[in-house]
């Protein structure tokens, strides 16, 4: 993000899994203040992303945050300079690629599957999810890898 980012802004913002914002962006939730209201679970995601009563706040004060606030309450990973932006995001994904592609797959549905889930129905959702992992050859790639160090060339097998 870098600039405002309010009402669908801010609700697209809020359905990526890894936001980085620029120093300029600015975010909110103002449709109350014309009569309606956030939509496309916006309500759900910002109380995931912010807490309970945050969300509540911003939503029924319509009140813009800045990205350092945003940083600090959980609504961006990460605030860089305008011109890092870019080059940031784009190292993020880099990193991301490094790694075993059905690894990350399952980790992310790992943790969208949790999210409403007790602890004891997290863990099932993870064992089942790392079962299917550890019959793949990317995890006989990564742990060769490991032992000869030396960097993994994972196919997403």
């Amino acid at each position: 993000m870098n600039g405002y980012a309010l009402c669908g802004g801010c609700e697209l913002d809020m359905t990526c899994d890894i936001r980085v914002a620029s120093t300029r962006a600015v975010f909110g939730q103002p449709e109350v203040s014309i009569g309606i209201m956030p939509l496309y679970a916006a309500t759900k995601r910002l109380q995931r992303l912010v807490g309970f009563g945050r969300a509540k706040e911003l939503i029924m004060t319509c009140r813009r945050v800045r990205a350092e606030e945003a940083e600090c309450i959980g609504l961006v990973s990460r605030v860089v300079e305008p011109e890092a932006l870019l080059d940031t995001a784009k190292d993020i994904l880099r990193q991301i690629f490094r790694n075993a592609p059905k690894s990350v797959y399952y980790s992310k549905l790992a943790v969208n599957r949790a999210a409403d889930l007790s602890i004891e129905e997290a863990g099932e959702v993870e064992r089942d999810l790392a079962a299917i992992l550890f019959g793949m050859a990317d995890k006989r790639e990564g742990i060769a890898a490991f032992l000869e160090k030396r960097q993994p060339s994972y196919t997403g097998r």
